[in-house]
């Protein structure tokens, strides 16, 4: 009976591992075909094979080579990568100091509309981003704000106090009598935040900035709109895609496999340093409502 049951354990276990690589390898088999030919020197888009026969560095090269020769001046990647870090660098630091100042304000704070600003939030929450995309772009070109970075960033940071979830949970962790003794020894509330809570909250801290900075970085549709034809002030996932277009992709393929591949350079950084903190805040955050 012990044997039986000790065979039937090691074959669902065989099972499920080989189905988790058979997932694995699936999973990562475009990461690896994207970057093993972005440094291919074959000109020709479809190649019979999935391993470049010959390899190079001047797909990156011509990358930054704006304007050069063969070049075309609408390609612009340095350009559009600058745009992309300085709209991400500046969403990421208003929407983390709008989520948690939010996230603080409902689990410490009791005032007569908490709850039902906290369910008016969830509901919010519910309908896709993509349904007022047209109306936003209607009233920041009646503004003036269209095709402008200053308008991505207002986008991008205005609504990120609806995400408070699971920064509200973590602090909701915190024992609240490091507030009570605080208060007693004369502390105000903004300073109760600034100088006890946040120090205290590095993991949900760091979840915070990642999933600010990674939503502006990765974003395509509603740059997309809002920038339109404007290619001076594209985010690279919209430059990317039109180097993808039928105007460009002949010439500028493997560029194109180049930039991909450099645009996944920073959040994969990024992640990696901070991943312990990333998933303690997620964990932690997890644990109240």
């Amino acid at each position: 009976m012990i044997k039986s049951y000790k065979f039937r354990r090691v074959l669902a276990n065989t099972f499920i591992y080989i189905l988790l690589a058979v997932l694995g390898i699936i999973w990562v088999s475009p990461f690896a075909y994207l970057l093993m030919h972005s440094f291919r020197a074959e000109s020709t888009i479809n190649v019979p094979y999935l391993i470049p026969h010959e390899w190079t560095l001047q797909n990156y090269i011509d990358l930054f080579n704006v304007g050069g020769e063969g070049g075309s001046a609408a390609i612009n990647f340095p350009r559009w990568f600058l745009n992309t870090l300085v709209v991400a660098i500046f969403s990421c630091i208003i929407s983390t100091i709008s989520v948690l100042a939010v996230s603080y304000a409902f689990s410490r704070l009791r005032f007569g509309a908490r709850k039902k600003l906290m369910n008016i939030a969830m509901i919010l929450g519910m309908f896709p981003g993509f349904m007022t995309m047209i109306a936003i772009y209607y009233l920041l070109k009646a503004m003036g704000l269209a095709q402008n970075l200053v308008a991505l960033v207002i986008c991008y940071s205005c609504g990120a106090g609806l995400g408070f979830q699971i920064s509200k949970g973590f602090f909701d962790t915190i024992p609240r009598a490091l507030d009570e003794a605080a208060t007693i020894d004369g502390a105000t509330k903004n300073q109760i935040f600034w100088k006890i809570i946040l120090p205290m909250s590095k993991p949900i801290v760091v979840y915070t900035v990642l999933t600010s900075f990674i939503g502006p970085w990765c974003d395509f549709i509603l740059a997309k709109i809002i920038m339109g034809d404007k290619r001076e002030l594209y985010t690279v996932a919209i430059g990317l895609q039109s180097m993808t277009s039928a105007e460009f992709i002949n010439e500028y393929y493997k560029q194109f496999l180049a930039g991909s591949v450099l645009v996944a350079i920073p959040i994969t950084l990024l992640f990696l340093k901070m991943q312990k903190y990333y998933v303690e805040g997620v964990t932690a955050g997890g644990v109240k409502g």
